[in-house]
């Protein structure tokens, strides 16, 4: 088996990864964040669109969509190869292996997760657009479509994967191999979530840390990835789709529409 990697070497690897996908996501969300302030229109008057259409070709739109879901998980993919390039198995460090009966459990876990998570986050998205400090946030930009559906579909799975497997997955497992405490991972892993929904408003962002925190806490507690990426995928799927299936006028109550 070929040594471990030095702590030097894997400073250096933490920032290349966080460097290519989430704290690349971080600067310019940050960035976006004091654009938006910097602006004639109020914060709360702003939009953001999630799930943006990218051509007003109906196929190269479709072509793009995937392309797009595709390299979102290209930094799963380094990350997944990078642990595991030192004879032990990532998907073991991970904990995305196991019985059934593990995984049946981390499918519970997952929709507590995302009930303790989701209910309490749709109060403050109302708060923050109450108080002019929340982005009017549109969570679906694609056209009337066959295949809108299905692309929201996988871009919910894409974006919870990549974002449990780098903020926590990867970060927290290559912290501890640095020798940080847990508190302190907890806090990175926490941080990293917040800065990269700053382009939100900043009580989104806060609310984040909040979410993240817990995320690193159960994973490190458990050892299991696979609550986390069920729970944020059901928490995107909401979001989605949600805005089709809920009533207008909740939604304009929420500040949603």
């Amino acid at each position: 088996m070929a040594d471990a990697p030095s702590r030097t070497r894997l400073r250096a690897e933490v920032l290349i990864v966080l460097g290519l996908s989430l704290g690349q996501a971080a600067v310019f969300a940050a960035l976006r964040l004091i654009e938006r302030y910097l602006r004639t229109a109020p914060i709360g008057d702003q939009t953001t669109t999630l799930n943006p259409s990218a051509s007003s070709v109906n196929v190269i739109d479709l072509i793009f969509q995937l392309l797009r879901i595709g390299f979102t998980l290209v930094p799963v993919a380094l990350a997944v190869y990078l642990l595991s390039s030192h004879g032990t198995s990532a998907l073991t460090r991970l904990g995305l292996g196991g019985p059934a009966r593990a995984w049946r459990r981390d499918v519970g876990v997952g929709v507590a997760l995302a009930a303790v998570i989701g209910i309490p986050g749709l109060g403050l998205y109302a708060v923050g657009r109450a108080i002019g400090q929340t982005v009017k946030i549109d969570t679906s930009g694609l056209p009337d479509q066959w295949w809108a559906a299905t692309i929201l579909l996988l871009s919910a799975a894409a974006i919870a994967t990549l974002e449990e497997t780098i903020a926590v997955g990867y970060l927290v497992t290559r912290l501890g191999d640095l020798r940080w405490s847990m508190p302190a991972i907890i806090v990175a892993s926490a941080l990293l979530r917040g800065s990269y929904h700053l382009y939100q408003g900043w009580p989104m962002a806060v609310g984040n840390v909040v979410m993240g925190a817990v995320f690193a806490w159960v994973f490190m507690r458990r050892g299991r990835l696979a609550p986390l990426i069920i729970a944020h995928m059901l928490l995107d799927l909401t979001a989605f789709v949600g805005p089709e299936l809920v009533p207008q006028s909740w939604l304009a109550a929420l500040g949603v529409s």
